[in-house]
């Protein structure tokens, strides 16, 4: 009895080969669609936050890991709604930096990116204790207080991991600043900024 021909073996192998693709490509789009854990944020401006809230005025907050390729397409987005509102919030992106890591570790590309959207201020978070008053566990997280320092949005503003383009958490966080009203939250996608707080 002959065994299976070259051209059999092929097949197969070839076979195999775009099934594992396949399998690749699904992985990824199940990853990049996987939001992070969601977040508990505080109803009203947290107690102890070194950021100073401006009178009569929103405060918009970004927690940022500086090393987090996602947070580019949140960045993009941002930058997208600061010249929608036109800054009619006062804006700050917080980048996460370790306890231990040299002074400037968090000062990297993201963190020019972010200092170049008009309106908003980029400081660092040492060993991401903004993070955590704000409840933020995912890169890219938004927090918009209003004037009175109740909470009017928590949420991310991509569609999905590193996807720049319409979503609905920036939609919703457009319209809280253009109307003054309500958002709600809406799921974050980028790198948990506990686990992987030295990428």
């Amino acid at each position: 009895m002959k065994g299976p021909s070259t051209r059999g073996w092929l097949m197969l192998a070839g076979a195999l080969w775009l099934g594992g693709i396949g399998a690749g490509v699904v992985a990824l789009a199940r990853y990049s669609m996987t939001p992070g854990v969601a977040p508990v944020t505080a109803a009203t401006w947290p107690e102890g936050a070194r950021l100073t809230r401006g009178t009569g005025r929103p405060v918009l907050v970004m927690l940022a890991h500086p090393k987090c390729t996602c947070t580019r397409a949140s960045l993009a987005e941002l930058a997208e709604v600061m010249a929608h509102v036109d800054r009619r919030a006062d804006a700050f992106v917080l980048f996460l930096r370790p306890e231990g890591l040299e002074d400037g570790w968090e000062q990297g590309d993201l963190w020019r990116t972010a200092a170049s959207i008009p309106g908003v201020t980029v400081l660092r978070d040492p060993d991401g204790l903004e993070a955590k008053r704000f409840g933020a566990t995912t890169s890219g997280h938004v927090v918009l207080y209003g004037a009175d320092g109740r909470l009017r949005f928590s949420g991310g503003i991509t569609v999905a991991r590193g996807h720049v383009g319409d979503s609905a958490g920036r939609e919703a966080l457009e319209r809280v600043l253009s109307e003054d009203g309500e958002g709600g939250g809406t799921p974050v996608y980028g790198c948990a900024l506990e686990e992987r707080r030295e990428l």
